[in-house]
């Protein structure tokens, strides 16, 4: 969630000059559930940020906001700033959207007003600058590797899918045949939600591979993977991971997860994909094809940047 929001605060400091605040915010456990319309300040969590500028301190230009514990933040820090501050929420907050001056949500959440942008996914962090950097500390693993270099980011467990252990094993099979058959290398990187014991099945199984596979150990490759691979391929049940990989502009497979129940807004983000030339179910090959990188972020940037910094500046 934190990327969502600094992806989208970044690009807006990359059109007009900014100075970005981290503000992370959570409530007591005992009021976290209640709904938002019910909390006080006096529920925050004393160890969290103060979600506030201090006394004498100017209120910022925009607010942006992502999660549920933002939701009353953001719409106090309207009224206390005296309509100064201009709040932003992305994902779909489950609440009045006219009560913030934007909300940038998913287009596969069906969110619907006046003020809501819709973009396919989610804000994120990538864009081609950060991937170059994050490349040379790699480069010593991954420059041997043969291409087609093949980045698999696997998720896990969550509402809606699940990887169990046969699940993982067919897939690590799917994937190492279609590596092997293209001469290719594998650089390989879980979530924290992939199950234990799903993550030993495709280590076993792909470590036989001209591979690097990420243990969590050392500085994260994530986005070193993104940068040098020639195909990426995204398990189903992320979609911030989707959408990372369709702003490289390299081929994305979607892998498919056990359902747990209805995965409808999955289903359409993968469509929303697909029909931008991103996105295609992973049949077992590689075959490469091309599309234009979607830059999401920044055109969201760029309209709240047009509504609400310009008229100021």
């Amino acid at each position: 969630m934190e990327n969502q929001a600094l992806g989208l605060a970044e690009a807006v400091a990359r059109l007009v000059p900014a100075r970005i605040e981290v503000r992370r915010v959570r409530w007591r456990p005992l009021f976290d559930r209640l709904p938002s319309a019910l909390k006080t300040r006096a529920m925050l969590d004393p160890a969290a940020d103060s979600p506030f500028p201090a006394e004498d301190t100017p209120w910022p230009d925009l607010w942006i906001g992502t999660g549920r514990a933002t939701l009353p933040l953001g719409l106090w820090a309207k009224v206390l700033s005296g309509g100064r501050t201009r709040v932003i929420q992305t994902q779909d907050p489950r609440w009045r959207t006219a009560d913030f001056d934007m909300v940038v949500a998913p287009r596969h959440d069906g969110v619907q007003g006046k003020n809501v942008l819709p973009i396919t996914g989610s804000p994120h962090r990538i864009t081609p600058e950060r991937l170059a950097e994050a490349m040379p500390p790699f480069a010593g693993a991954i420059d041997a590797l043969p291409h087609p270099r093949v980045a698999v980011l696997i998720g896990g467990r969550s509402r809606s899918h699940d990887l169990t252990v046969d699940h993982a094993r067919s897939l690590a099979e799917l994937i190492a045949a279609a590596v092997d058959t293209a001469g290719g290398s594998l650089m390989l990187t879980f979530s924290r939600r992939t199950p234990p014991e799903a993550r030993a099945a495709m280590t076993e199984r792909l470590s036989g591979l001209k591979a690097v596979i990420w243990d969590e150990t050392g500085p994260n490759p994530y986005f070193a993977f993104l940068g040098t691979a020639d195909h990426i391929l995204v398990t189903e049940d992320s979609a911030n991971m989707a959408a990372e990989a369709a702003s490289t502009g390299k081929p994305v497979h979607i892998l498919p997860m056990v359902a747990r129940k209805s995965a409808g807004k999955f289903a359409r983000l993968h469509a929303d994909l697909r029909d931008r030339g991103a996105a295609r179910p992973f049949d077992g090959s590689l075959t490469p094809w091309t599309y234009e990188p979607l830059a999401e972020t920044d055109r969201a940037a760029r309209a709240i940047v047009e509504r609400f910094v310009s008229p100021r500046a």
